[in-house]
């Protein structure tokens, strides 16, 4: 088969494909993240033209994008997944229309380089789809597009001045909205003079006529520095705490910096689904990670195997890919390294990685191809290193997954346990077992849960994480009557630390609202030093616990109940003082099967029991919570001496809860 034949639409079928296979599987069963919440709330509660104010001091370039795109798409869940496959698919169009152009007689290495692109396995957020699509894929494919047409316009000089003011426009939104990409120009010029040392064997004459095309360019790019030099500086430029690096650096930090940033984005990455689905050979995640690694090689290695190229790669162009691979990367790396952030793979860090993802894909083809002389086994190897990246994808899918059904068992728990809350009021934790929502980005849903009629002003409702936020301006200290403040672009929260609940959800247990009342601190005493200090701002009053509502979840539609609503309903329950009812639900969960995941879940049920005057069943709770964790003996001793205090009047079950104390020796 000729490759050099094959339809565009062919080649758009296979891009297609990859797509899906890539990204598409778990599509479903994805939602919002980090800041798609935020984002999301402000177009459904204060439209899409709040965008604007919203970024005007921070990247004001970017609010025009928002509003074009909140203003078509709603703020679904769903439909912002599908439209992040059809960038991320339209993406691999505009990498295959510029490497078609920088190698017009190599379809087969454009094809190879384009679907490196589109699964580069370094960077793991695109299911991170309002936030990203906005801030940096919609530039990076206007970018990648500008590419293409410099290097069409000089395949076709018939139409070099058209296919340059192309060019030249698409550069504008490429660069203009995020600093991301602000370093990747210089690729541009490389590109230039690989098409025109084809035509000029002078050294100095390939490179005059290389830096005069690149010249229009050069005077857009500086235009765009000198914007942001003003910003930065003269300019209102409010970041997310971003201290730009301004100590001159060592050697061996850049000499770091180097090796760090080749290493991870155009070695590891291609491997490291490996090492992350080897962590856990025996999970259906990674066994399915495996498999579809496993198809996905032996497809491209099917239809690579097919292809006939014409031409013969020299040592020379593999050093040259190699050689812009190397210098793509560092100069993406450049923004993220001089803004002192790092370079974290399998972490919403990793999102720098979108700005090496050409260097890195340039880098990798020159090495194979250097390494590879074999024609046959290089498309095997092309094949194994695609497979790779389409598993590693799809294992960042079910991380997204698992952390979306997290996230709805956090909201659902929410509502059961406090149908209700009084407006001003702070839910504050430790942290939540979540990879990929901090305090601000909770604070969107729960809002969006507890008010829904929200129609301006300050939010009634904040989360704060104490681990990140204690001590700094969002929470000065845990003393009572301190402001409490938060941020959320287009509406601000502004609360007291005298208006606090405190919950607390362990990674395999229930969401349960913290009393100091009930002696709380003592019970988890041995939890996080942010959580226990925080327990005695507690209070659980501020919750309407008669309330017969449920808060309206967006997007998230009621899941069976299990254990965990048994629990918080009988947490509720015994808020209300209705001990029956807590044994009653307790009672139903046990005969539908269910058990805790938690041992310290059990007290509430011990408690009821006790208060019923079910002794013996309260103490066979209470020494099964023991023998499973002795942490929870502090927790049963507090429930007991309040069954003592405030249980059952007759003398026998006072003196059996007496009893029981001396059993557990429990401190007086």
């Amino acid at each position: 088969m000729n490759f050099n034949r094959i339809q565009d639409r062919t080649i758009a079928l296979i891009l297609f494909l990859t797509t899906v296979i890539a990204y598409g599987l778990l599509l479903t069963r994805t939602g919002f993240y980090w800041d798609d919440w935020p984002f999301a709330w402000i177009a459904e509660f204060r439209g899409p033209r709040e965008f604007l104010p919203a970024f005007d001091g921070v990247r004001p370039f970017l609010g025009p994008i928002f509003l074009l795109t909140t203003s078509l798409i709603p703020p679904v869940p769903l439909y912002w997944q599908i439209l992040a496959l059809t960038i991320r698919f339209l993406s691999g169009l505009s990498a295959w229309f510029l490497f078609k152009q920088l190698w017009p007689d190599h379809h087969g290495r454009a094809l190879v380089a384009s679907l490196l692109f589109l699964v580069f396995p370094a960077y793991s957020q695109h299911w991170v789809a309002l936030t990203h699509i906005n801030q940096e894929w919609i530039s990076l494919i206007c970018y990648v597009l500008s590419f293409g047409f410099t290097a069409y316009a000089l395949r076709q000089p018939a139409s070099f001045l058209r296919s340059t003011l192309i060019a030249l426009v698409l550069l504008v939104p490429g660069v203009f909205p995020t600093e991301y990409f602000v370093t990747l120009e210089i690729l541009r010029l490389f590109f230039i003079w690989m098409i025109v040392q084809e035509q000029n064997s002078n050294l100095r004459g390939q490179i005059l006529r290389s830096l005069k095309l690149w010249l229009p360019y050069f005077v857009v790019w500086m235009a765009n520095a000198a914007w942001l030099a003003y910003f930065y500086t003269i300019g209102n430029y409010d970041s997310y705490a971003v201290d730009v690096v301004q100590e001159p650096l060592l050697l061996y930090q850049v000499l770091w910096m180097i090796f760090e940033a080749v290493w991870k984005v155009g070695l590891y990455a291609w491997g490291q689904v490996v090492v992350l689905a080897g962590n856990s050979p025996g999970s259906p995640s990674s066994l399915l990670t495996l498999a579809l690694i496993a198809t996905a090689f032996l497809l491209f290695a099917f239809y690579l195997s097919r292809l006939a190229e014409n031409q013969i790669t020299t040592r020379r162009s593999a050093l040259i890919m190699l050689c812009i691979g190397l210098i793509g990367i560092l100069a993406g790396r450049l923004p993220s390294f001089a803004a002192g952030l790092p370079l974290t793979l399998q972490s919403s860090m990793d999102r720098f990685t979108i700005s090496m993802m050409l260097g890195g894909t340039f880098f990798l083809m020159g090495l194979v191809y250097l390494l590879v002389s074999d024609t046959q086994m290089r498309n095997y190897v092309f094949a194994l290193l695609i497979g790779l990246a389409v598993g590693q994808q799809f294992f960042n899918a079910n991380i997204f997954r698992r952390d979306w059904e997290r996230q709805q068992q956090i909201y659902w728990q929410m509502a059961w346990r406090m149908p209700a809350i009084k407006s001003g009021t702070a839910i504050l934790t430790d942290e939540l077992a979540i990879d990929y929502e901090t305090d601000l980005s909770l604070t969107a849903p729960i809002n969006w849960m507890y008010a829904p009629d929200y129609t301006g002003g300050d939010l009634p409702y904040g989360v704060i994480f104490a681990t990140t936020r204690l001590g700094g301006s969002v929470l000065p200290s845990f003393d009572p009557d301190q402001t409490i403040s938060i941020g959320m672009r287009a509406a601000n929260f502004n609360g007291s630390t005298s208006q606090v609940i405190v919950i607390h959800m362990p990674e395999s247990g229930c969401l349960r609202v913290l009393d100091p009342a009930l002696g709380d601190q003592v019970t988890y005493g041995k939890e996080s030093r942010f959580l226990v200090d925080a327990i005695p701002l507690s209070s659980p009053g501020l919750i309407d616990a008669d309330s017969m509502q449920t808060p309206r979840i967006p997007f998230v539609p009621e899941p069976r109940h299990t254990w965990c609503y048994y629990f918080t309903k009988a947490e509720l329950a015994r808020q209300q003082g209705d001990w029956q009812k807590a044994v009653d639900l307790y009672e139903e969960a046990i005969s539908l099967g269910y058990e805790p995941g938690d041992p310290f879940e059990r007290l509430v049920f011990i408690e009821a029991q006790a208060m019923t005057g079910n002794m013996t069943v309260a103490q066979q709770l209470s020494e099964a919570a023991i023998a499973e964790d002795a942490r929870v003996r502090l927790g049963v001793c507090q429930v007991w001496k309040r069954v003592q205090v405030a249980g059952p009047a007759r003398s026998e079950l006072q003196s059996a809860a007496g009893s029981i104390l001396l059993d557990f020796e429990c401190a007086p």
